[in-house]
C-alpha cells in the first residue's frame, strides 16, 4: 500500500490497484488526453529500485490530477480519498458531536456524520447559526492548532476531499481543531457579508480577535476609537474603521525562514490583499518589510523533503524531520525573474492562499460575481435538527501591547535592500512543468511600475 500525506500528515493508504481503478474511471469520464499518464502494470515482481521508482511516479501523478482544475475539483478524486481516508482511519460510518470554534473562542457543536464531507459540515455550522444559504460560501472551516497563548496556527483549510470529523481525530492531539473563518480576500465583499446580522457579527467576532493578537497593527488613538465603538456596539462602523488599518484581512503565519534577500534571513509572513507580506530579520538584526503582489509570481510550487534516517532500515524518520518549502518564482523588474523561498511547516497553507487570491482576482476579471462563485449545492443540503446559536459579542479590546507597536512605523521597504540575484535557487532546478502551480493573474509589468 502506498501512504498519501496531506500537510506530511497521513491521510490515507491504497493500493496500486485501487488508484488504477480511479485513473480508469477518471479516462472514462473526462477522455484520455485530459488525465495524466499512469505507471504501467507489471508482469514480474518489482524490484526495490522499481517499487520506488513506481512510488516516484504515483506521486507525480496525483500532484497532476489534483492540480488540475477539472479533475483536482471531480466528484470522482476527491470521493475517493474520502473514502480512502475513511477506510484507512477505520472509523464507521455514525452520528457524532463535532465541535468548531469562532473566532472569539465560542464553541459550536454541530451534530453530523463520521462521512459528512467539508461542506456539508460548514452547512451544519451555518445553520446553527442561522447563516442564510448565500453567505455560507463566504466562510470556511480550516484546522488549526491552539498555542499555549490562545492564539491559532493555522494548518490548512479544510478541502473537498477529506472528512473534517476523521481529519481532526485521528491527529489524536487536543491542540488541533477547527475554525470558522471568513475565506476570501478582498474586504469589499465585507458589505455582502454585514447585510444579514449573522454574518456581521462573525465578522465583527473575527477582527476583534485578529486586533486582540496583533493581526492587525493598531495605534493608540485608532484602539481609542475603535474601543469607543465597541461601546456604543456599533459593529459596522468597528469593521469600517479595522479595514483602513494595516493587515486588516490578512493571515498571519508563524515566523520561518526565507532565502530573501538573502539565505537564512528569519521571516514573518502575512498573506491578503493579493501580496505576501515579508517582515524579515536580515544577519545584521535590521528589520526589512516588504511585499510580493501575486499577479508577480509566475508560478510556485510547495516541495517536501525527508533527510535520510540514520536509524535501522525501514524506521520512519519524526514528524519533525519533514521539511516544507514555498517556492515562488517572482517578477523583480522588466526583464529579471527571480526565484523566492519559503521554509515553513505552513507552505501548503500559504500555497492554499495564493491559490485562492488568483482564484478570486480571476472571477473579478470575467466579471463573475463571487456570490454565483460560491453558490452551494441546495439540493441535499444538510438541515439538522439542532437548535440554534447565537454568535456571542467578544469582549472589550485590552489595552494595546506596547511591544507591538514599533512594527506599525516600520516604513523601510524591502526595495532598499540590495537584491542579491540569486543565481541558482535550489527549488527551480530539474523541475517537471507538472510541478508547479502556474499562476494564470501574473502580468508582465514594466520597470515604471516597481
Amino acid at each position: 500500500a502506498y501512504n498519501i500525506h496531506v500537510n506530511g500528515v497521513l491521510h490515507c493508504r491504497v493500493r496500486y490497484s485501487q488508484l488504477l481503478g480511479l485513473h480508469e474511471q477518471l479516462r472514462k469520464e473526462y477522455g484520455a488526453n485530459v488525465v495524466p499518464a499512469f505507471p504501467p502494470k507489471k508482469i514480474f515482481t518489482l524490484t526495490p529500485a522499481e517499487v520506488e521508482q513506481r512510488r516516484e511516479q504515483l506521486e507525480k501523478y496525483m500532484q497532476a490530477v489534483r492540480q488540475d482544475p477539472t479533475l483536482g475539483g471531480s466528484e470522482t478524486f476527491n470521493s475517493f480519498l474520502r473514502k480512502a481516508q475513511q477506510e484507512t482511519q477505520q472509523i464507521p460510518t455514525e452520528e457524532v458531536v463535532l465541535e468548531v470554534l469562532l473566532s472569539n473562542g465560542q464553541k459550536v457543536k454541530v451534530t453530523i456524520l463520521t462521512s459528512d464531507q467539508t461542506e456539508d459540515v460548514l452547512e451544519a455550522v451555518a445553520s446553527k447559526l442561522d447563516l442564510p444559504d448565500d453567505l455560507v460560501g463566504y466562510f470556511s472551516l480550516f484546522l488549526v492548532r491552539e498555542t499555549k497563548e490562545g492564539a491559532f496556527s493555522f494548518v490548512r483549510k479544510l478541502q473537498e476531499f477529506e472528512l473534517p470529523y476523521v481529519s481532526v481525530t485521528s491527529l489524536h492531539n487536543p491542540e488541533f481543531r477547527i475554525i470558522l473563518r471568513k475565506s476570501y480576500w478582498d474586504s469589499s465583499y465585507d458589505d455582502d457579508v454585514m447585510e444579514h446580522r449573522v454574518g456581521l457579527n462573525l465578522l465583527y467576532a473575527q477582527t476583534v480577535s485578529d486586533i486582540e493578537h496583533g493581526w492587525i497593527l493598531v495605534n493608540k488613538e485608532q484602539h481609542r476609537q475603535l474601543k469607543s465603538l465597541q461601546e456604543k456596539v456599533s459593529k459596522k462602523e468597528f469593521i469600517r474603521l479595522a479595514q483602513t488599518l494595516k493587515y486588516y484581512g490578512y493571515l498571519k503565519f508563524d515566523p520561518c525562514i526565507t532565502d530573501f534577500p538573502e539565505k537564512g534571513c528569519h521571516v514573518v509572513v502575512s498573506a491578503g490583499n493579493n501580496e505576501l507580506n515579508f517582515q524579515v530579520r536580515l544577519p545584521s538584526e535590521q528589520i526589512k518589510e516588504g511585499s510580493f503582489k501575486v499577479t508577480r509570481m509566475r508560478c510556485w510550487r510547495v516541495t517536501s523533503s525527508v533527510p535520510m534516517s540514520n536509524g535501522p532500515a525501514g524506521s520512519s524518520p519524526g514528524k519533525s524531520e519533514v521539511k516544507l518549502e514555498l517556492a515562488f518564482e517572482y517578477l523583480m523588474s522588466k526583464d529579471r525573474l527571480q526565484w523566492v523561498t519559503i521554509t515553513s511547516p505552513q507552505a501548503i497553507m500559504l500555497s492554499i492562499c495564493l491559490q485562492s487570491m488568483v482564484d478570486e482576482l480571476m472571477v473579478k476579471k470575467s466579471g463573475g460575481s463571487i456570490r454565483k462563485m460560491f453558490r452551494r449545492r441546495l439540493n441535499g443540503a444538510l438541515r439538522r435538527s439542532d437548535s440554534q446559536q447565537a454568535v456571542k459579542s467578544p469582549p472589550l479590546l485590552d489595552s494595546p501591547d506596547a511591544s507591538r507597536e514599533p512594527m506599525a512605523k516600520l516604513s523601510s521597504k524591502l526595495t532598499s535592500v540590495s537584491l542579491r540575484g540569486i543565481s541558482h535557487s535550489s527549488s527551480a532546478n530539474d523541475v517537471g512543468a507538472n510541478d508547479f502551480h502556474g499562476n494564470y493573474a501574473f502580468e508582465g509589468i514594466g520597470d515604471e511600475d516597481l
